[in-house]
């Protein structure tokens, strides 16, 4: 025990301060994020940051339960959470307020989740988040246009070199339905495929018998997309895992015809993480080691199937080049306002000198506007 003040600059493990200018470069990436979405027709949503529980964590909610912070409202004395996901939000919205308006409904929305815990890899947990929503229709073509969506938003970021990695986490656990696979014998193949542990995979297919033995090759199908298809065209599958393969070649056709340069990868059994999508999923990574830029999926919006994309501006931050800058032009006293407004008009930031004391290296400019009205650079 100390009795010396509390720190004010001390803030909880995994929520920071945004300074400048990294703040205002994420706000300015995430309206870029936004106005993509919105030439694609999808329209803007915000929901608010706090909810019953009872609703938020309804549907595709329940999979973020164990993230979501919990408090008492004193109005309702009803408990409340505080989002740690917007897709549930925005699901919730289309099935009650926006519940008449036809389908497909496309959605956007940008906002930040506050989660109980960060992980190792990423210990934030307060964290930016902007997606899209389709809702309605439950075809490839659907499936296809967030994807391609969500590229072309990171495009126009910078991040041309992105690549989509496409899983199907409902086919392992066909597999293992069709074969019978019940109890600790499901538990331990599950967890060697999740481990990607290929020799414990055939020991326990073997073992399992039936479709399981087709698990050590699917496995080992993870790969660049035409190859994994090659393998599901070519194996036996099931029915209810064949419409689930024929499906995923259906999306990478569609994806693409609307974006020829992406590349796909396709991981048939990778589950990890994604026990509310019902359909393919998405996970878009940036070149070298900037991580996951999106996650995305199929899932269901109430009762309507639904697919969609969040986009993680952080991360996107992380992955592309710092930005030079905005100039700021100090202003000394009796500057004329007129040709200040014309230094606005061209994207320059104005600092107006308040008293003698203001210097252009006090306010942090780089540059003063001379009488004529031009910009000029700071003498050292």
């Amino acid at each position: 025990m100390t009795d010396d003040p509390p720190n004010p600059a001390l803030l909880p493990a995994g929520l920071s301060d945004v300074l400048p200018p990294e703040a205002e470069r994420e706000a300015m990436l995430v309206e870029v994020l936004a106005e993509t979405f919105a030439r694609h027709g999808y329209e803007r949503v915000k929901p608010p940051l706090l909810e019953f529980e009872d609703s938020l964590l309804a549907g595709s909610g329940a999979a973020v339960a164990e993230q979501t912070f919990r408090l008492m409202d004193p109005v309702s004395h009803r408990m409340m959470g505080l989002r740690a996901d917007t897709t549930p939000q925005v699901a919730r919205i289309a099935a009650t307020r926006l519940a008449r308006v036809p389908r497909p409904l496309r959605l956007s929305y940008a906002g930040q989740v506050l989660r109980v815990q960060g992980t190792q890899l990423a210990p934030a947990r307060q964290l930016p988040q902007a997606g899209v929503e389709l809702i309605g229709p439950e075809s490839a073509e659907a499936d296809a246009e967030v994807a391609a969506v969500a590229a072309e938003a990171l495009a126009a970021v910078g991040i041309v070199d992105a690549s989509l990695d496409i899983t199907l986490p409902r086919l392992a656990p066909a597999l293992l339905d069709e074969a019978g696979v019940q109890g600790e014998a499901r538990r331990k193949l599950a967890r060697a495929l999740d481990r990607k542990d290929a020799a414990a995979v055939a020991e326990h297919a073997a073992r399992a018998g039936g479709a399981a033995l087709l698990l050590p090759a699917l496995l080992a199908a993870a790969g660049p997309a035409d190859a994994a298809l090659a393998v599901l065209q070519v194996e036996a599958l099931p029915p209810a895992a064949r419409a689930i393969a024929d499906h995923a070649a259906a999306v990478v056709a569609a994806i693409r015809a609307r974006a020829p340069a992406l590349r796909i990868t396709l991981d048939p059994l990778e589950f990890r993480g994604l026990q509310y999508h019902t359909g393919v999923a998405f996970t878009i990574f940036g070149a070298g080691r900037t991580g996951e830029l999106a996650r995305g999926g199929r899932y269901l919006s109430g009762e309507e199937p639904a697919t969609g994309m969040t986009l993680y501006p952080d991360a996107v931050l992380r992955a592309v080049p710092a930005a030079a800058p905005r100039m700021r032009v100090f202003l000394p006293q009796g500057a004329d306002a007129g040709q200040a407004t014309a230094l606005r008009a061209r994207g320059l930031a104005t600092v107006a000198q308040l008293a003698a004391s203001d210097t252009a290296q006090s306010l942090r400019c780089t540059h003063v506007m001379d009488s004529t009205g031009a910009p000029r650079p700071v003498e050292e």
